[in-house]
């Protein structure tokens, strides 16, 4: 009897609960006068700089964990210059800005990143960029390794429900690949998973953050042949 070839696809997922929530943040300040602006933006800096610290030490007092310290950065201080374009074509003077970023790294559950949100926000020059939630290394490491797992196994058991269909029990894997490559119409390395990371969507003014599950998937395609 001629082997039967079959070309199936096998795709897993996960969700799961964020362990880290990295705030974005930017200091700034804008004015005629470049010196004015320039101490504006130092002065705003330092008072952020405190408040990073003593939110840190808080958090880390609060808590047992390794994952619940802290961490943050924020750049050196650029300054630039340009003439704004009026309503009536013409450029209004010179206006000077001081601006850094930053980013600040805490646990995930929402509430330590509605803290910093509001901490930071209190100053009228910080603005909040963005909250994103993400998984620890470790943790996404096994994520990888699951949802892989689990996708060659989908597509088995997709071959095994085929072969059986026409009366071949018996099968056997011949190739796995990444979606689209088995007929050479891809590139890389074998089945890789996709993230999804959540963004918060309320940031600041009292709002509750609410984290979305960090989605992890695979797909991968196999080839089987069926006795």
């Amino acid at each position: 009897m001629t082997a039967l070839t079959l070309t199936v696809r096998g795709s897993a997922r996960a969700e799961l609960a964020p362990e880290r929530a990295t705030v974005r943040f930017t200091v700034s300040a804008d004015g005629a006068e470049r010196d004015a602006v320039l101490e504006a933006a130092r002065t705003a800096l330092a008072r952020t700089t405190a408040a990073l610290e003593s939110h840190a030490a808080a958090t880390t007092a609060a808590s047992t964990t390794a994952t619940a310290a802290l961490e943050w950065s924020v750049d050196q201080l650029a300054v630039s210059a340009q003439r704004p374009w009026t309503n009536d074509g013409s450029q209004a003077p010179l206006v000077h800005r001081a601006s850094a970023q930053g980013r600040a790294v805490v646990p995930g559950d929402g509430a330590a990143a509605a803290a910093l949100v509001d901490a930071l926000a209190a100053d009228a020059l910080v603005t909040i960029d963005g909250v994103e939630w993400s998984l620890t290394e470790a943790t996404a490491a096994r994520a990888r390794a699951d949802v892989r797992a689990r996708a060659v196994a989908d597509a088995l058991e997709a071959a095994e429900t085929l072969a059986s269909a026409v009366g071949r029990p018996s099968i056997q894997v011949t190739a796995l690949a990444d979606p689209g490559m088995l007929d050479g119409g891809g590139s890389g390395g074998g089945p890789q998973p996709r993230f999804e990371t959540a963004m918060a969507a309320d940031m600041g003014g009292g709002f509750t953050l609410q984290p979305q599950p960090i989605v992890v998937e695979a797909a991968v395609d196999a080839r089987f042949s069926a006795a």
